[in-house]
């Protein structure tokens, strides 16, 4: 017995736990260092950013772990039920889509977005941009560059927002080469989030709002705002003519608030070519729909299921692999969730499947009215008599659109798109009563023969698009004209810091 009435050993199993726990302490006194020092290296400048900086990879070697996880944007592997972010032809899936858009550029081309590495690329191999052999050919104008480079926003400083917009979208080609990345959303000096985008901070003004006053996790969704939109090209501007980008948000977000926005302006996105309805072309309104969806109302941003944090040693950041929270359950979804992940992508699931079934249902029922209202014009039908036929196929067709076109809509607001999509249907329907009274009126008798358009090159030829042409001009496009932006873009680098291209 030793004098404190202990045996030896139990002295020895205290030291020995006592030199253990020491050990542990230390180790984690050691990590906890270690980490430390890790996060204040990771983000130590290695270089400055200069105003204007548009080349991701500088950025990249302050905020390696960023671009890292940015560049990962490249992998185009995922695929969900719905779509996913590989390219798919969507009117090769729908070309049901093709006779909805007859006469606009969308009936030519219309593919499932690759996300933002992609953005240039996919806009000069796209058919809805022609095939220019010249600075000012082609259909589309410059505005269409707004939301696709930091390239833009240096464009505009340089040279003024309302002629960044003038002209066509050739005009730039060698000048918006960077793809999407750190300066569209970022401030060079302070990393703070940024809008760099003047239609953004236009539409906040215009509802009396300042947008400088919006909080970190407010940026972390009107940076997505900037682009996913519905917008317009207004050409009532002060410079008259150009087509200067506008969110038609002054009178709400909601489907009929923009609706009687543009109602008002007579406002029109193209001529539909079978039935001469004046048509909108609803964009990507995303933002908006997000908005009225149950997680924007609880407070949760955009980034935090499509930019989740990370760790990696002792830093946390932000994951800028930007894809869907289906292909990141664990770091997006199961945060707040606590089911298990099969449960939750059926949730999901099961929404789209009923909104989607619902969606088909307003689809087809808009086609056959665009066949019926054309069948009228060839009986010999007055302007008078198709005026209130027209406006429901444009109204019918916007909610379609609006509720097709808001990416993951069916996710962010299912109530409201529901909701949407049942009002189109009642609004289709009425039409088609109107149609069917007006053919019979005509002297028509029976239904009107549903064309067939059970393919993409059916439906093509049966609005009359003349695809081979098409694609012939692309062909030149690239072999003699994207040859020469890509010398020129090289030419440039050093002068404005552009990324040199192959």
């Amino acid at each position: 017995m030793s004098e404190n009435g202990r045996k030896p050993i139990v002295n020895w199993l205290i030291f020995i736990v006592t030199v253990i726990v020491v050990f542990l302490l230390g180790l984690l006194a050691s990590s906890i260092t270690e980490r430390k020092t890790e996060a204040i290296f990771a983000y130590t400048p290695q270089v400055k950013i200069a105003p204007g900086e548009v080349r991701n990879e500088l950025w990249g070697k302050n905020f390696p772990r960023e671009f890292q996880s940015y560049y990962a944007t490249e992998d185009t592997s995922f695929k969900s039920k719905y779509n996913g972010n590989a390219m798919i032809d969507m009117l090769e899936v729908d070309p049901r889509l093709v006779v909805l858009w007859a006469g606009y550029g969308f009936s030519k081309d219309y593919n499932q977005g690759r996300g933002h590495y992609y953005a240039i690329t996919d806009l000069r191999n796209s058919l809805r941009t022609g095939g220019p052999k010249g600075p000012n050919d082609g259909p589309m104008p410059a505005t269409c560059w707004s939301c696709k480079s930091p390239d833009v926003p240096r464009v505009m400083k340089r040279d003024g927002i309302a002629e960044f917009y003038t002209g066509k979208w050739a005009r730039l080609g060698a000048e918006i080469v960077n793809p999407i990345g750190c300066a569209d959303c970022h401030d060079e000096k302070t990393m703070n989030l940024k809008v760099t985008r003047p239609a953004l901070i236009e539409a906040f003004e215009r509802q009396g709002k300042d947008i400088t006053k919006a909080t970190h996790q407010e940026m972390r969704s009107l940076v997505c705002a900037q682009c996913h939109v519905e917008y317009y090209f207004n050409k009532h501007t002060p410079k008259e003519g150009t087509p200067y980008l506008t969110f038609p948000w002054d009178k709400g977000q909601t489907v009929e608030a923009m609706e009687e926005y543009y109602d008002e302006l007579e406002f029109k996105d193209w001529t539909h070519k079978i039935s001469k309805a004046p048509m909108l072309k609803a964009q990507h309104p995303g933002y908006e729909t997000y908005s009225m969806g149950i997680h924007a109302q609880r407070g949760v941003s955009c980034a935090d299921c499509h930019m989740p944090y990370k760790s990696e040693g002792g830093v946390k950041f932000t994951d800028h692999k930007i894809q869907s929270p289906l292909n990141n359950i664990a770091n997006s979804c199961q945060v707040c969730h606590r089911q298990e992940t099969k449960q939750l992508i059926k949730n999901v699931y099961d929404n789209q499947d009923r909104i989607i079934s619902n969606r088909d249902k307003l689809e087809e029922l808009v086609v056959r009215a665009h066949v019926e209202a054309g069948k009228c014009w060839e009986l010999g039908a007055t302007e008078d008599q198709m005026k209130d036929i027209l406006q429901g196929i444009r109204h019918a067709q916007w909610r379609w659109d609006y509720a097709a076109a808001s990416h993951g809509a069916s996710f962010h607001a299912p109530v409201e798109i529901s909701r949407v999509i049942g009002t189109g249907i009642n609004i289709a329907q009425e039409t088609r009563i109107k149609l069917a009274r007006l053919l019979i009126a005509l002297g028509y008798e029976g239904e009107v023969p549903y064309p067939d358009i059970s393919t993409k090159a059916k439906a093509q030829k049966y609005i009359g698009l003349p695809m081979q042409k098409l694609i012939d001009e692309k062909n030149s496009f690239k072999q003699n004209l994207l040859p020469k932006w890509i010398e020129e873009a090289n030419k440039r680098e050093a002068k404005y810091g552009v990324t040199k291209i192959e």
